[in-house]
């Protein structure tokens, strides 16, 4: 287990992932709800959209964080690696969520993640159409300041379920999820990031999904983690190169959960 870094460092890096999220929702709201140009970066039939706001976004946030700490890595979903001299990377998802941002529902977010020695330690989930701003740091979460926790639910009967779109899933993926779903009492589909946060701040109780890069993950995972809840691959790990992420709100969910996703 890394040790982390001094709690004073801890606070100024997380004041600090406030600045870069300041600076990204100023782009990012210059173009939400109104007219912009879409590029497919995939060819063929897939659609994976970006915008000027996802490109925007991430140059903002960069441009802080090599004026501030130029030995900091960098790892963004649009713009690529910048390798590090230091225990530090950050891990940058500019807008996740961009078929939600592009099509004016608010369930997209700013994902901003810093790593320590490879560790997710950091993270802000960044809502700012709703005004929503979640910080995950070793020990404690937080809403807009405000402390938050995840809430008790040991029974996988009673809990809500939610994924971005079960039609992503494929082969045994989408017959493990298939077995979870037919457990779980409610799903709520369509959220991205946002359903981590409402997992966090204790009004959901499962995330999983499955084909996720390290920009999809690192600011989530300390959110839910400070929050009192558990993050891992779906076998309790942390397996992050295999792109299986699941949330839970209350740790005691993960025995039965997981033996459903790897049966």
């Amino acid at each position: 287990m890394t040790a982390s870094p001094p709690a004073q460092l801890i606070q100024e890096l997380a004041s600090f992932a406030g600045e870069t999220a300041d600076a990204a929702a100023k782009v990012t709201m210059d173009w939400f709800r109104r007219p912009l140009d879409i590029v497919n970066k995939e060819d063929g039939n897939r659609f994976d959209p970006v915008t000027i706001a996802d490109r925007g976004a991430e140059e903002a946030i960069r441009a802080l964080i090599e004026a501030r700490y130029p030995d900091h890595g960098i790892i963004g979903e649009e713009h690529g690696v910048k390798e590090a001299r230091s225990p530090f990377t950050w891990v940058l998802d500019p807008v996740d969520g961009t078929r939600a941002f592009i099509s004016g529902l608010p369930t997209w977010g700013t994902l901003i993640g810093l790593l320590y020695e490879g560790e997710p330690l950091i993270g802000v989930i960044d809502q700012p159409y709703l005004k929503e701003r979640y910080l995950g740091t070793p020990g404690a979460s937080f809403l807009n300041g405000q402390q938050i926790r995840t809430r008790p639910c040991a029974d996988v009967r009673e809990a809500t379920l939610s994924t971005t779109d079960a039609a992503l899933f494929r082969g045994t993926d989408r017959e493990a999820y298939d077995r979870l779903l037919a457990e779980c009492r409610l799903v709520r589909y369509g959220l991205d990031c946002y359903a981590y946060a409402i997992l966090s701040l204790g009004y959901m109780d499962i995330v999983a999904e499955a084909g996720l890069k390290i920009y999809d993950m690192a600011a989530l995972i300390p959110v839910i983690r400070g929050a009192g809840g558990h993050a891992s691959d779906w076998q309790g790990g942390n397996d992050w190169a295999g792109g299986r992420l699941l949330a839970l709100g209350d740790p005691a969910l993960l025995a039965p959960v997981s033996g459903l996703l790897a049966r």
